[in-house]
């Protein structure tokens, strides 16, 4: 029988930037673009720490790009192979491929039901899913090109208009929260122009950032193991540049050269328990509902009397990101290689 084998499966920059701009995509929104699966370059230095981790365990462990996952999954079996999926995305990204090509093979997966590996990168549906589902999100309309495809709600606070389908809650530029729908129409023909992208135009909501990560080290394993935290950056809100400077190649140069601040996670249960509480409910009845289970996060805006207001969910966390790391550490009490192979181990192991 094989060995009991952990394949990642993950779209590289490279071949993404190649494939963006045979499209006659611009160099600068070629890096942009590309720069949202910084996760498998930040990543690929620490294969080696994952391969050790995995044999500690009894597992192999084999990346593969996502070019080559077709072959090599239709020669794998089902009763000895784990399959994580790194890297989601549509449009502009192929990840959500890799859960598709597990279930054509009947390889088991980690990760959360497939067709989410879609859904969460379309901002404007996705929304309108988990609206459906009751949950807080802000209400939004939908631009392109300087055009309403619907019309946005009234807001006292202006709107966030960010890419429909960039997969983040970024806002690319610093005059992205904006006062006036003539503003979210004129930023729609600038995303157009840049990204071939339509915009959503989501109702401004105040507070703090907070990002709750989520990875079930064990099937069994429920909200209690969500981690919550306030993301404090020094900004209102993530604009492009801000994400340039965090994660693959731009991220590493800062590093490398000291300009690196890493934004600061502060548990939301000590200052806000009732708004962690809330999470948590969102984040069970997400699963309950959606379909969300084994490693997701969840982005949230939580104002300082407790309302809180959920703006989007990831199948595919930057698992190399600092607040995921943190997060195994705090509540796992293991490096982000120890928590992946445990996390396998627990699925591929008899107990």
């Amino acid at each position: 029988m094989p060995k009991p084998t952990l394949i990642l499966v993950f779209e590289p920059e490279a071949a993404c930037r190649a494939r963006l701009a045979a499209e006659g995509f611009a160099e600068r929104r070629v890096l942009e673009i590309s720069s949202y699966l910084a996760q498998s370059t930040d990543l690929a230095p620490e294969f080696a720490a994952i391969e050790n981790a995995c044999a500690d365990r009894g597992l192999d462990f084999v990346p593969l790009e996502l070019d080559d996952a077709a072959a090599d999954l239709a020669r794998r079996a089902p009763d000895s192979t784990l399959v994580w999926t790194l890297t989601d995305g549509v449009a502009y990204f192929r990840g959500s491929a890799g859960p598709a090509l597990a279930r054509l093979n009947g390889l088991p997966t980690i990760g959360s039901d497939e067709p989410l590996f879609a859904l969460c990168q379309d901002k404007f549906r996705s929304g309108a899913v988990l609206a459906a589902l009751g949950l807080p999100v802000p209400p939004a309309g939908l631009a392109r090109d300087g055009q309403w495809l619907v019309e946005p709600p009234g807001s006292d606070r202006g709107w966030f208009v960010k890419p429909n389908r960039l997969g983040a809650k970024i806002g690319i530029w610093a005059d992205s929260h904006v006062a006036t729908l003539g503003h979210a129409l004129e930023l729609s023909h600038r995303v157009f122009e840049a990204y071939r992208d339509a915009v959503i135009v989501q109702r401004y909501v105040p507070g703090r950032n907070v990002r709750a990560s989520f990875l079930a080290l064990r099937p069994d394993v429920g909200t209690e193991a969500l981690g919550v935290f306030f993301v404090d950056s020094g900004g209102d809100f993530q604009t492009m540049d801000h994400s340039l400077a965090l994660y693959g190649d731009t991220g590493a140069a800062a590093i490398a050269s000291g300009s690196y601040v890493e934004p600061k996670l502060v548990a939301v249960e000590d200052s806000q328990p009732e708004a962690a509480a809330k999470i948590r409910r969102i984040a069970a009845r997400s699963m309950q509902t959606l379909g969300l289970r084994d490693v997701f996060s969840m982005d949230f805006r939580v104002e300082a009397d407790d309302p809180v207001h959920l703006v989007e969910f990831e199948v595919c966390p930057g698992l190399p990101c600092f607040d995921f790391r943190a997060y195994c550490r705090t509540q796992w009490g293991l490096s982000l290689a120890g928590a992946m192979a445990e996390t396998a181990a627990s699925r591929l192991l008899p107990r």
